[in-house]
């Protein structure tokens, strides 16, 4: 098992801390979800039937038609290696560690931002993460477009990850979908807040969406979950006021970070990194006060998520300014050396 934000439970034993009174900033999640409302009977008594509404709404809010849902991106993640050929595969690292897992078997190479332009050239298959997590690595529409275009030519795939970009969507790949070679990922779960609803989409040509839905089976959504989403895609009211938030909390996340001595920060609206060599210790004093970030090995580093009140926020930026006070450690004064 990888580990994934949003163990609370683990954390509150590990820490001996009650569920109730943790801040959970583990994951990227939108701490204000989309307000699903009571759905009606027939979403639970009878099976999903294709016809509800609910691609046309995808559609409508991604842009494109050329789409599949799937029981959460991760589905996809996970099938896409059997799918698409191509012996060379190149994946962006650090990054969302279960595309790594699973296309394990071909012995992909790790590559950072930096050296996935000369990697395009020498690969079968790209796939990344935009923007990334957890390191908030940036890719422009224009660069994606290039990658895309050299891999298509040789008959190879760019697969992209857009779980975190709905915030700004200004290089979303999603209107190219359908063109030989590409595959777009999009989420429910991040900027909705309705990580538990599983609900993702997959844009990509029609030979390889069936290929996808047959190994997926019949029924990959649940009736609640497809009505839950398919409101919730039509709801662009709702939409532009999330933006608003999410850019304006995600911006203050950043400044504290900063003020508190941590940074530079960087990051999408939903979530800010930061690396930083204490992050171990860091991210335990944290716990022990009830806060849970995210911990990355390599490099060291934490990912903060947004806290959802005004209570929360004050929470967090005590709790940090004190586990750094307990992490740094403080130069002896000449008294102290007599």
């Amino acid at each position: 098992m990888l580990e994934h934000g949003g163990r609370l439970r683990e954390a509150a034993t590990r820490f001996r801390i009650p569920l109730a009174d943790w801040l959970d900033l583990s994951t990227g999640i939108a701490p204000e979800p989309y307000p699903v409302p009571p759905l009606p009977a027939h979403c639970w008594h009878r099976l999903p039937e294709e016809n509800d509404g609910l691609e046309a709404a995808a559609a409508a809010y991604y842009g494109s038609a050329e789409l599949l849902p799937v029981p959460g991106s991760q589905a996809a993640i996970q099938a896409l290696p059997a799918l698409l050929p191509g012996r060379r595969v190149s994946l962006l690292a650090p990054a969302y560690a279960e595309h790594a897992h699973a296309w394990r078997t071909r012995a992909p190479r790790l590559c950072s931002a930096d050296a996935l332009d000369a990697a395009v050239a020498q690969s079968d298959v790209v796939v990344l993460v935009n923007p990334n997590n957890p390191t908030g690595a940036a890719f422009s529409r224009t660069q994606l477009l290039d990658w895309h275009a050299r891999l298509a030519a040789r008959g190879g795939w760019l697969v992209v990850d857009e779980a975190f970009i709905d915030a700004d969507p200004v290089a979303t790949l999603v209107a190219r979908a359908g063109t030989p070679g590409l595959v777009v990922l999009r989420s429910l779960g991040k900027f909705f807040g309705l990580a538990g609803a599983r609900v993702g989409f997959v844009f990509a040509p029609a030979a390889l969406r069936r290929r996808l839905a047959e190994q997926l089976g019949p029924w990959p959504l649940g009736g609640p979950a497809r009505e839950a989403a398919r409101i919730a895609l039509a709801d662009s009211a709702w939409q532009a006021t999330q933006r608003t938030r999410l850019r304006t909390d995600g911006a203050r996340l950043a400044r504290l970070l900063a003020e508190a001595g941590l940074g530079p920060a960087a990051g999408p609206a939903l979530f800010k990194w930061v690396a930083d060599p204490r992050a171990a210790r860091l991210h335990a004093a944290l716990a022990r006060r009830g806060v849970l970030v995210r911990l990355f090995d390599a490099p060291a580093s934490l990912r903060f998520g947004l806290p959802p009140d005004a209570a929360d926020w004050r929470r967090l930026e005590d709790a940090l300014a004190a586990a750094l006070a307990e992490c740094t450690p403080t130069r002896p004064t000449l008294g102290s050396l007599a």
